[in-house]
């Protein structure tokens, strides 16, 4: 029959056991947890790898976080080339009652929202020569407000047009890890969304993740005003108004000098 004393060193050893286990797991993996839940917003490979210690391979480490969080409530992910916890998408019922409510956007937002997407970088008379339509300051306004689209920078042709662009907050939105996840010409006819007799020749563009101006890009300026580069065109009826009330005038003159001559 084991001592009092004797139960006492069985029951610290098992303790001290039970308090090695949580250590036992890598270094690496605690300090990747710790900084991805602690940040208010995704981070990339390298800013977590500025805070690791050296010799972490890093990328190896977030897969294994990743294959750890896998099937738990929440999994990490990688949005935009960065890497957040987001709650496990088979949850996110649960989060229903937290969600804010959106404005819809119209159809217009939509459309444009589309080809911006896919034909960046792209000015807005591009935008309105592939809808057919003119495009409305307020459609731009909204999106520019969601925090989806961006100014890029100023095309090299007369007038200088802006050129715009999808965000990292486009990505988050719409859960892409890039844009070459955009859905493709046969996804597209596949859901519905593209006609299946479309004329022949017919494509959809690749878009690219290259934030980089191109060729025929300027940068934008720190004076640029925005607000009067999204503002309509000036309307071509206003030019002629002032030789009509002008011509308007001549009668009115030419009337008052008989009006004279009786006088006299």
């Amino acid at each position: 029959m084991a001592s009092l004393a004797e139960k006492r060193v069985e029951h610290i050893e098992d303790v001290e056991v039970e308090s090695e286990q949580p250590n036992a797991r890598p270094e690496e993996l605690r300090l990747l947890e710790a900084l991805l839940f602690a940040s208010t917003e995704p981070l990339d490979q390298a800013a977590l790898a500025k805070r690791m210690p050296e010799g972490v391979d890093v990328k190896k480490a977030l897969l294994q976080l990743q294959a750890d969080y896998a099937m738990r409530g929440v999994n990490l992910v990688r949005v935009a080339n960065k890497w957040t916890f987001r709650t496990a998408g088979d949850l996110a019922w649960l989060m229903t009652r937290e969600s804010t409510e959106t404005r819809k956007l119209s159809r217009a937002a939509i459309e444009v929202l589309a080809i911006i997407a896919y034909h960046q970088p792209v000015t807005r008379a591009e935008i309105e020569d592939i809808r057919g339509v003119v495009t409305s300051k307020g459609t731009l306004d909204v999106l520019l407000e969601t925090g989806w689209i961006r100014p890029r920078g100023r095309r090299k042709t007369p007038g200088r047009p802006l050129t715009f662009g999808t965000t990292e907050a486009f990505l988050s939105q719409f859960s892409l890890e890039a844009l070459g996840d955009l859905p493709g010409l046969e996804e597209l006819k596949g859901t519905g969304l593209l006609d299946s007799r479309l004329p022949s020749g017919f494509s959809v563009p690749m878009p690219s993740d290259d934030p980089a101006l191109r060729d025929d890009e300027d940068p934008l300026e720190a004076g640029d005003n925005l607000e009067l580069a999204l503002a309509p065109a000036v309307e071509p009826e206003e030019t002629p108004a002032e030789p009509e009330r002008a011509s308007a005038e001549e009668p009115e003159q030419a009337a008052a000098e008989p009006e004279k001559d009786n006088n006299d």
